[in-house]
């Protein structure tokens, strides 16, 4: 084995991490990395070396999930069912019914600083992957995927706000879970 399909090989695992974490489904995460190294390795004169071999992957990657959410789109899990998928967030974070905090969120500090960690990344991916199936997706094809608004809509059979009003909820969500497990931990210390 060269030295590049070595390199390939050793970042599969990352590869089906992000790939699960993206489409939460464990044969599609397989089969879109599966795609990614089989294109890598037919074609390395394509990496040029202008950037990390691992970005340059993940590049790559990101493609086949978007290329995997428009082929199963409209196909639902078993776990997108769940009884509080539907709840409103406003329901358990502390929200008075004018919309007021009940208690105000907790100091996040700087939180740019924070973000260059390693390790908050890490958190944030389990917050991620914990969000309701729709939301995940939704959540992760706009912020990590970066794909427009306009392109998640008409994937995915959305109205504009139907999508706006899940990606409030989800960052809601990750707000509640990142103030339990990061920023509070941080306070505490």
């Amino acid at each position: 084995m060269t030295s590049f399909e070595q390199q390939v090989a050793d970042l599969r695992d990352y590869l089906l991490k992000f790939a699960r974490l993206q489409l939460r489904n464990e044969a599609w995460a397989e089969d879109a990395v599966s795609e990614v190294m089989l294109a890598a390795l037919a074609k390395p004169q394509a990496f040029d070396n202008r950037s990390q071999l691992k970005t340059w992957l993940v590049g790559i990657l990101k493609h086949k999930v978007v290329d995997a959410l428009r082929l199963h789109g409209r196909e639902v899990c078993q776990a997108d069912t769940t009884e509080d998928s539907n709840e409103d967030p406003l329901d358990y974070l502390g929200f008075k019914p004018d919309g007021h905090y009940i208690e105000a969120p907790a100091d996040w500090g700087n939180p740019e600083q924070q973000t260059s960690s390693k390790q908050f990344f890490e958190v944030l991916e389990i917050c991620a992957s914990q969000l309701p199936e729709a939301q995940g997706r939704l959540f992760l094809m706009r912020e990590w995927l970066e794909l427009s608004s306009e392109e998640i809509c008409k994937e995915l059979g959305l109205t504009s706000t139907n999508l706006y009003v899940q990606l409030h909820r989800a960052r809601l969500r990750l707000r509640e879970c990142l103030e339990l497990n990061w920023y509070g931990k941080a306070q505490k210390q």
